[in-house]
């Protein structure tokens, strides 16, 4: 756009922005906006997922320590170790109404799958556990074989 000046003739630029120059600015900014929250949004699903999955080992931590300090005798015990669990995100929950993710588990014990001599003083102790997050089921799982004549013996 020119401007003419009526006093002296002489033709000017205006220094303002055409209509193209201001969408397509718009559009940028647009743009650079919808990055910027699915950056943000994106990070916090992984930061979340993260956080779930350090809570499910921590779980499977808590039982496989459990199992550890069981003795040989009690291990063999029919129904003293308990095959299903469940727990909750929040561990030091007092309000049972807002506990968050509740993740279910099970624990199963078994022969060892070897064939030494001495695979009757080994049990292979599988603990799973699943939840659901987001719509998606979770699931990850430990295992571990305990000894007749393991640590659990030099405890008491």
């Amino acid at each position: 756009m020119t401007i003419v000046d009526t006093k002296n003739g002489a033709q000017r630029s205006s220094p303002a922005f055409s209509i193209i120059e201001i969408l397509v600015a718009m559009s940028i900014v647009g743009v650079m906006f919808v990055a910027l929250y699915s950056g943000f949004s994106a990070g916090f699903a992984v930061v979340q997922l993260s956080r779930e999955n350090l809570r499910a080992t921590q779980i499977l931590q808590e039982k496989m320590e459990t199992i550890r300090l069981y003795t040989w005798d009690q291990i063999n015990t029919p129904g003293f170790i308990p095959t299903r669990f469940t727990d909750t995100f929040y561990p030091s929950v007092t309000n049972q109404t807002d506990t968050g993710l509740i993740y279910t588990g099970t624990l199963s014990l078994a022969t060892a799958p070897i064939t030494e001599s001495y695979s009757n003083d080994l049990k292979l102790i599988t603990i799973k556990v699943e939840w659901s997050s987001v719509g998606v089921l979770r699931k990850r799982e430990m295992r571990t074989l305990v000894s007749h004549y393991g640590l659990q013996n030099y405890i008491y």
